[in-house]
């Protein structure tokens, strides 16, 4: 048996998502002319309470608008030292916007109010970067599928309104953070001036990701992704697997949480695993204890057929997602239960 648990990345379209595919309706959305593209911005606009959106075709390329959008070259903006945009985005923060970190070290992954205070530079005092943006991410990635209880949220976008500063939020998982909580999308949209989702990962589109904001911001955003690389031009075929993913897959994400937890159960009770961070989404991140080499140990589980990656620093990971069946899921935990070492 082969299975994959490297990422909710991996995931291949439903039957249904492929038939809403063959059936979109599509023009150049260039010069917006793509009725499926139109359709899928103003339906995420409308969930989360914002004025626009505007559809991408990675995460990465809404975030690093978001960024320019909110900031100009030597500010600095404020976010978690784990944080997707600081570590998993090529450096774009400094090439594409000009912009410095100033980095926290939270909470796997989440940063509090108080945090937030006491990195903002004076902005009377030149010798420092000015301060101009928060990014929040929600779920967490290296942070283990973690999020954000409301309340903090709140706390922080209080600290931005007495700053004069913007906030976005890196919403890849954000799907899944509110499939654990029970948040509805338009607190979101009432906190975060610019918002990114991703509907690539627990949803199952093949490829998108959608920037939300205000009429201006979307307008400038156009603009920015232009220069990072441009429009698509027939893109109503992933607009329309987008918008199927929303409203077929959503609901479906508190089956990835669910194995998740089991793994973790499973994982916590082999003699070979030092530690198993928390779990409150589809994220698995474990250590080995120090006797086993991780190369080896994903070795030896790659040639049983299951696969998963070290994101480094002894920390291994496990993403379950829609393509992980039960079978599956009971094959991995029968297998990590029969390993000796």
């Amino acid at each position: 048996m082969k299975v994959n648990l490297i990422s909710d990345t991996i995931t291949l379209p439903s039957p249904g998502m492929l038939d809403a595919m063959y059936a979109a309706k599509v023009g150049d959305d260039v010069f917006k002319e793509d009725p499926s593209v139109n359709a899928l911005e103003e339906k995420v606009a409308k969930l989360f309470g914002k004025e626009n959106a505007l559809f991408f075709p990675s995460g990465t390329m809404a975030n690093q608008t978001a960024i320019k959008l909110h900031t100009q070259p030597g500010e600095q903006l404020i976010c978690d030292h784990y944080s997707h945009i600081f570590n998993y985005e090529g450096g774009g923060i400094s090439f594409n916007s000009g912009v410095s970190c100033n980095l926290i070290e939270g909470d796997r992954g989440r940063i509090n109010a108080e945090q937030v205070a006491s990195k903002i530079n004076p902005p009377d005092f030149y010798h420092s970067p000015l301060s101009t943006l928060v990014c929040l991410e929600n779920t967490t990635n290296k942070g283990g599928g973690a999020y954000y209880e409301v309340s903090e949220i709140e706390a922080i976008r209080s600290v931005c309104n007495k700053h004069n500063l913007g906030l976005h939020l890196d919403g890849a998982r954000l799907w899944n953070a509110m499939i654990a909580t029970g948040q509805k999308p338009e607190i979101f949209g009432s906190l975060f001036d610019t918002i990114s989702i991703c509907f690539s990962k627990g949803l199952g589109a093949p490829v998108g990701s959608a920037l939300l904001g205000s009429n201006e911001d979307i307008e400038k955003a156009i603009r920015i992704r232009k220069i990072f690389g441009g429009g698509m031009r027939q893109a109503g075929f992933l607009a329309e697997a987008a918008s199927y993913a929303i409203d077929n897959h959503w609901e479906h994400l508190s089956e990835d949480h669910r194995k998740a937890s089991e793994l973790k159960d499973c994982l916590e009770t082999l003699n070979y695993i030092q530690r198993v961070e928390p779990v409150d989404t589809n994220i698995v991140i474990f250590k080995l204890i120090d006797s086993i080499e991780e190369n080896d140990f994903i070795k030896k589980l790659d040639a049983l057929g299951i696969r998963f990656i070290s994101m480094g620093q002894g920390k291994l990971r496990m993403v379950t997602h829609r393509d992980y069946s039960q079978l599956q899921h009971e094959y991995v935990l029968d297998i990590i239960k029969a390993l000796k070492f």
